[in-house]
C-alpha cells in the first residue's frame, strides 16, 4: 500500500505540465538564443578538421591525429568530424522542433519563420558534409535505428522549409515580440529583423543551386535560380548573417576567439594558415606567388594573417608535411607578451568578433560564377569586382575586434589592388579561376562547408584553384581526395551500423565516394 501511494504521488509530482509555473515544454522565446549559439558551436568544432581538407588551416605536427585529415583520411573510432551531425539532431534537434511547434500553436510567427530558416540551413550543412542523412524519421520515438535519405530528398526538403520560413516571416504575430528578439537573450543574428531573415533564406537557396554546376540543367535552369535568389538576398555587407558575442566570458565569446579556445586546442594540431591562402594573398590568384613575402599589393595579407616573428615573412604550412620548425603563426595573432601572454585576436578570430554564417561578398562570387557559366561575362565581371570590394568592407566591418586591431583598408589600397595584375581588368580577361580564387579568399577561415562544396564540385581542379596544394596518391590516406565525412561515430557506427552499411558506410574508403551534388 505504501509503495502504491508513493507511486501515485510521484506521478502527480512528475506531471509538471499541469503546473504553469514549471512547464515541461519550453517557450519559443527561451530557445532561440541557445539555438543560435549552437549554430556556431557545432560548425566551429568540425571546421577545425574540415579546414585541413580545404587547406584553410592545418597543423605543424607530424602526429597522425593532426595529419590524417590533411591526408583526406580520418582517425578511426572517433567522433571528431561528427559535431555538425550532433548539432543538427541533438543540439538544435528537438529544441528547434519545440520552438517551431510552440510558435505555430501560439501564433509566434517570427519564431516559426526563423526556426524554419535555421532548420533549412542545418540540414543543408549536414547533407553537404555527409551526403545521405536521416530526414523523415529523425525524431520518431518508436525507432532505435534510423533510415537515411539521399541528397535529392534533402535538397528538396531544404527548399520546402525555406519557403515555409518565408511564409511565416511574412505573417504578423498578434503579440509584439520586437523587444525580446532585439535583446541578447533573443535573436543574436538579426535582432528580429524579419526582412533580413528572408534574405538569409534566399541566400541559402542561391548557394544550394550553385552546388549543381555539374548537372545538365545548370546552365539553362539552375544558374537562373542562383542569380534570382542572390538578387533577392543581401543588398550589402551590413546585412551579412553574423552571430553577435558580448565576450564578457568564455561562454559568451566567439568560438574562434582566445577565451573559448577551440582554435589553439592542441596548439600544433590546428589553426596554422597554409601555403594555399598565403600564395593567394601574395600574387597567386592570377600570377605566381612571391616567395618569402613581407608585403603584398593585396591589402588583406597583413590584415588576415600574421607575419612570422623571427623575420616578418608571411609563411604558410604545407599540408600533410607538419613541421614545427617553420614558425608559422597561429591565426589568432601573436602573444601579447613573450611566451606567457594571451593572443591578441586577429581578423575574425577574436572574442568579440562576429561569427559569420553567410556574407554578401560570398554571394556575389556565387552569382558571378553562375553568370560566367552562362557566358554572361559583363554581368559576371560586375559581380566579381563587387565581391572583391565587399570582402574588403567585410574586413573593415567585422575583422577588427581583437585586442590590437589592424588599421582599416583604405580606398586607396582597394583601388591599387583593383587595378593590379591580380584582378581581371575586363570581362574578356575574366576566368573561372579568378572568381573561385577570390571566393576562396573571401570564405577563408569561416565558410568551411561552402568552401568544400566549391572544391568538390570542381573535383579539386588545379586550373580552378590555382594554389591548392595538390596531394600525390601516396600522400592521400585513402588513395584519393575526400568527398564526404563519415557520420558521427558513436550514434551511427555503434547504434545505426546496419543502415549505414546499406550506403557503403562501413567501407574504409567511404570518405572518397562522391555525394550526389557533384556528380553529373
Amino acid at each position: 500500500m505504501a509503495i502504491l501511494l508513493l507511486l501515485g504521488s510521484c506521478k502527480k509530482y512528475l506531471d509538471i505540465n499541469s503546473n504553469p509555473v514549471t512547464p515541461q515544454v519550453p517557450m519559443a522565446e527561451s530557445l532561440l538564443a541557445p539555438i543560435i549559439f549552437q549554430m556556431t558551436n557545432g560548425t566551429s568544432q568540425d571546421y577545425r578538421v574540415l579546414f585541413k581538407v580545404t587547406q584553410n588551416m592545418v597543423g605543424i605536427s607530424t602526429n597522425i591525429n593532426s595529419l590524417s585529415w590533411e591526408q583526406h583520411g580520418f582517425p578511426p573510432a572517433s567522433d571528431v568530424g561528427g559535431v555538425i551531425w550532433r548539432m543538427n539532431y541533438v543540439d538544435l534537434g528537438l529544441n528547434l522542433e519545440n520552438m517551431i511547434n510552440d510558435g505555430i500553436a501560439n501564433q509566434k510567427f517570427e519564431y516559426v519563420g526563423i526556426g524554419y530558416a535555421i532548420k533549412a540551413w542545418a540540414y543543408q550543412m549536414t547533407t553537404d558534409l555527409h551526403g545521405p542523412i536521416i530526414l523523415d524519421e529523425a525524431y520518431n520515438p518508436e525507432l532505435l535505428s534510423f533510415p537515411y535519405q539521399d541528397q535529392p530528398d534533402v535538397y528538396a526538403r531544404v527548399r520546402e522549409w525555406g519557403q515555409l520560413a518565408i511564409k511565416y516571416l511574412d505573417m504578423k504575430s498578434p503579440v509584439d515580440y520586437t523587444a525580446k528578439l532585439a535583446s541578447e537573450s533573443g535573436d543574436n543574428i538579426y535582432r528580429g529583423d524579419k526582412e533580413k531573415w528572408k534574405k538569409f533564406v534566399y541566400g541559402l537557396l542561391a548557394l544550394q543551386y550553385s552546388h549543381l554546376v555539374n548537372k545538365p540543367e545548370f546552365k539553362t535552369a539552375y544558374a537562373d535560380s542562383v542569380i534570382k535568389y542572390t538578387n533577392l538576398s543581401f543588398a550589402n555587407t551590413s546585412e551579412d548573417a553574423t552571430v553577435f558575442f558580448a565576450a564578457s566570458n568564455s561562454e559568451d565569446s566567439n568560438p574562434y576567439g582566445v577565451q573559448m579556445g577551440y582554435l589553439p586546442g592542441t596548439v600544433n594540431y590546428y589553426a596554422r594558415p597554409t601555403t594555399t591562402i598565403v600564395e593567394y594573398l601574395t600574387g597567386g590568384v592570377r600570377g605566381e606567388a612571391i616567395p618569402d613575402s613581407k608585403t603584398s599589393v593585396d591589402p588583406r595579407l597583413g590584415r588576415m594573417l600574421s607575419a612570422r616573428l623571427s623575420d616578418t615573412v608571411y609563411v604558410g604550412a604545407i599540408p600533410t608535411q607538419g613541421d614545427e620548425s617553420t614558425g608559422v603563426p597561429l591565426v589568432l595573432g601573436h602573444l601579447t607578451s613573450g611566451t606567457t601572454g594571451t593572443y591578441n585576436g586577429k581578423y575574425i578570430f577574436a572574442d568579440a568578433a562576429r561569427y559569420p554564417l553567410m556574407t554578401y561578398s560570398q554571394l556575389q562570387f556565387t552569382k558571378s560564377e553562375a553568370l560566367f557559366i552562362q557566358d554572361k561575362k559583363a554581368e559576371a565581371y560586375l559581380a566579381y569586382t563587387q565581391g572583391i570590394r565587399e570582402h574588403m568592407t567585410f574586413y573593415n566591418q567585422y575583422g577588427r575586434s581583437g585586442n590590437a586591431p589592424d588599421p582599416v583598408i583604405t580606398e586607396a589600397e582597394i583601388s591599387a589592388y583593383m587595378t593590379s595584375s591580380e584582378v581581371a581588368q575586363s570581362p574578356e580577361e575574366l576566368t573561372l579561376a579568378d572568381i573561385m580564387g577570390q571566393k576562396y579568399i573571401a570564405q577563408w577561415g569561416w565558410a568551411g562547408i561552402e568552401q568544400w562544396c566549391d572544391l568538390r564540385k570542381y573535383h579539386y581542379d588545379p586550373t580552378v584553384f590555382r594554389t591548392y596544394h595538390q596531394l600525390t596518391e601516396g600522400e592521400l590516406a585513402l588513395g584519393s581526395y575526400a568527398y564526404r565525412f563519415r557520420p558521427r561515430y558513436n550514434s551511427e557506427y555503434i547504434w545505426n551500423a546496419t543502415e549505414l552499411d546499406k550506403w557503403g558506410g562501413l567501407n574504409p574508403d567511404y570518405m572518397t565516394k562522391e555525394t550526389w551534388f557533384s556528380l553529373p
